[in-house]
């Protein structure tokens, strides 16, 4: 059912749709000039604001890595722009096609068009970069922007809002906060896109809302990403790894490993090696700026309820606190690995995005590629393997919203790769130019010229025109 007329909230949502709308007709192909313009003009804000927003962050999070977010907010976003700056003439060049010999003479081509109103729900884990980045494709695509932005990283919502509202008119890009009503509202307008980033629990009532509407939409969700380790791959190098995509954020990112397949006899190695990994990192945590914390209560109590039901269903826990310290009243939580989880343990059962690791041993690699593809298809598979045969086996085998081989996280940063997920863990890209392509409308065009071939074919039909033209179409 559409929201009640009477919502003040839904209202203003309604008028501020109309007015980019409207907007949008008086000016329904910007040129590439003017869209880079804009890009630039956001970079510039952007760098200038770094600041602003990594403190906002860090306030929101009760404790946010500043070299975090410069890393994974700031730095990324600045080139996803400037990637989108030097392509977004090309991207816009019409793709001439073939056309059929039956039809000549005649010309095809695809025209890329800005679809209108592009609507942007972004999450809390990477309030910055979850926001900037799908505004860069939208932008070079030519659109009008509305941001529904996380209402758990306020002070982050604010800074956004200003710095956008510095840079554009409401009636081009602007930024709305609010609860899970305001969303759930938000999701219900007529866009002619929506992007929603979010776990998959949500991201299932966000389609339904859109459905109303017949919305096109990109759900970048979660899920399970398995990280897989090969028998013979050197354990401290991957364990080095896995330690950096697992503690990145205190594990609260939507591509995180989130349990990793191991060979059953080199548990015990791992074990150590990942240890120590975390350990040369986060020599100490409770205090420590360099390591993020639980972003609030309500996920925190979350993460300890699924190392309670781990321990009460039999895990063997391992605790990793290099100095042994107290995290009450911190909002921190030390790594933790679960060994040979099962898959009754609720850990194995909903994304973790925290710094929990469960542990799976296997003794053949088929059994543990038989293990990823018994399960929701991920956001991201991470495999690690020097031996090319099996590394194209394994891609050959799976499938998945992403793989990194021999790394961890760093295939989201890469401009030139479409990033999205499958199944369960979502659907539509973006980035680059696969970003430019999900807000724009690939708009075929055939024009003839005064030459009309096919009137030969018009009726009255048994003439042997046609015999002639069907027996060339079925040679």
């Amino acid at each position: 059912m559409p929201p009640d007329t009477q919502d003040k909230r839904y209202l203003a949502m309604r008028q501020l749709l109309n007015r980019q709308q409207t907007a949008f007709q008086m000016n329904p192909m910007p040129s590439a000039a003017r869209r880079k313009g804009h890009l630039a003009r956001l970079a510039s804000a952007l760098k200038a604001a770094r600041h602003r927003l990594a403190e906002a962050i860090d306030t929101d999070f009760n404790g946010r890595s500043r070299d975090e977010t410069l890393m994974a907010e700031i730095f990324p976003s600045l080139a996803g722009i400037r990637y989108a700056v030097d392509h977004a003439s090309r991207w816009m060049r019409p793709d001439r096609r073939r056309v059929g010999l039956i039809f000549q003479p005649a010309q095809a081509r695809v025209l890329y068009q800005p679809l209108g109103v592009v609507g942007i729900i972004s999450p809390w884990n990477y309030p910055v970069y979850l926001t900037i980045g799908p505004l860069t494709g939208a932008l070079a695509a030519g659109n009008r922007v509305m941001i529904k932005a996380s209402e758990f990283t306020p002070n982050t919502t604010e800074a956004l809002r200003e710095m956008l509202a510095g840079l554009f008119a409401d009636d081009h890009v602007a930024v709305i906060s609010g609860d899970a009503d305001v969303a759930a509202a938000f999701s219900r307008l007529d866009f002619d896109h929506l992007l929603f980033t979010g776990s998959t629990a949500v991201g299932h009532r966000v389609m339904h809302a859109a459905a109303e509407n017949l919305t096109p939409v990109t759900l970048e969700l979660g899920g399970k990403s398995p990280a897989l380790v090969a028998p013979d791959y050197p354990i401290d190098r991957a364990a080095g790894r896995i330690a950096f995509g697992k503690c990145f954020n205190a594990g609260q990112t939507c591509i995180a490993p989130d349990y990793l397949l191991c060979p059953q006899a080199r548990l015990d190695a791992f074990v150590n090696a990942f240890s120590t990994a975390v350990a040369r990192m986060y020599p100490t945590m409770a205090a420590n700026p360099d390591y993020t914390a639980i972003l609030n209560q309500r996920q925190f109590k979350r993460l300890s309820g699924y190392l309670t039901d781990a321990r009460e269903k039999g895990g063997r826990l391992v605790e990793i606190n290099p100095s042994a310290e107290a995290f009450s009243g911190t909002g921190k939580m030390p790594v933790w690995l679960v060994l040979e989880p099962t898959r009754a343990m609720t850990v194995m059962q909903e994304e973790i995005f925290g710094p929990i690791l469960p542990v799976v041993t296997y003794r053949q690699l088929s059994e543990a590629v038989d293990y990823v593809n018994g399960r929701p298809r991920p956001l991201a598979l991470y495999y690690f393997d020097e031996n090319s045969q099996r590394i194209q086996t394994v891609l050959n085998q799976t499938r998945s919203g992403g793989v990194c081989i021999n790394d961890a996280l760093a295939h989201v940063a890469q401009d030139d790769l479409p990033f999205g997920g499958i199944g369960q863990s979502g659907m539509g890209a973006y980035h680059g130019r696969a970003g430019f392509l999900t807000f724009s409308k690939a708009r075929p065009v055939f024009e003839r010229g005064r030459l009309n071939s096919t009137r030969l074919a018009w009726p009255p039909y048994g003439r042997r025109i046609h015999r002639w033209l069907y027996r060339f179409l079925l040679h």
